[in-house]
């Protein structure tokens, strides 16, 4: 019973784990706190971000701004006449599906020449350094008996060679098994 606890609260550390190490999508209001209009620096917010597959854009603007999503020629030549998407809402959300290279301008005469344009790097989405991993902890756990002495340990875990003693109403087994304390994460 000792062990089937331990081994269950092994694996809900490791899911835990392998959930919180893995960033959640985003959703990003393009320009921040001013939306899409004329006179903020679209390079400069989309450089201090990280997009990922997966977050999301919300375009916020007045009526007379529209966005349109284009090819990288057109972006730097600031024409609208052949989207890929052209979205006049006022409040548009559009998910960043794979990674490479989006452009989007707004395709009111003269905006995009004033800088009402915006090109965002999306990559794949993160991933852990490493997977969760097990290592040695660098005392033993304190839910080993004094009196136990340590068995080899499961493939990829470890145990100290002397356990630290315990409250004698949590030694119900003399072998020793993983615990919590013995996980450790790079996430």
């Amino acid at each position: 019973m000792y062990l089937r606890n331990n081994m269950l609260v092994l694996l809900v550390a490791v899911v835990l784990c392998a959930g919180s190490c893995y960033a959640a999508s985003a959703a990003y209001k393009v320009g921040g706190p001013d939306g899409w209009t004329i006179g903020v620096d679209y390079n400069q917010w989309s450089s201090s971000k990280e997009f990922h597959v997966g977050d999301a854009l919300l375009f916020s603007y007045h009526p007379y701004h529209n966005v349109f999503e284009v090819t990288k020629q057109d972006y730097e030549s600031c024409d609208p006449r052949s989207p890929i998407a052209a979205y006049s809402s006022g409040s548009d959300t559009i998910t960043l599906e794979k990674p490479g290279r989006y452009y989007f301008l707004c395709g009111a005469p003269h905006h995009c020449e004033a800088g009402q344009k915006v090109e965002v790097v999306v990559s794949n989405l993160p991933t852990p350094v490493d997977s969760p991993v097990i290592s040695p902890s660098p005392t033993p756990s304190r839910l080993f008996s004094p009196s136990s002495t340590p068995s080899q340990a499961p493939s990829g875990l470890s145990t100290s060679s002397t356990p630290s003693p315990s409250p004698s109403t949590l030694s119900t087994s003399s072998t020793p098994s993983p615990t919590p304390s013995a996980l450790s994460s790079t996430c």
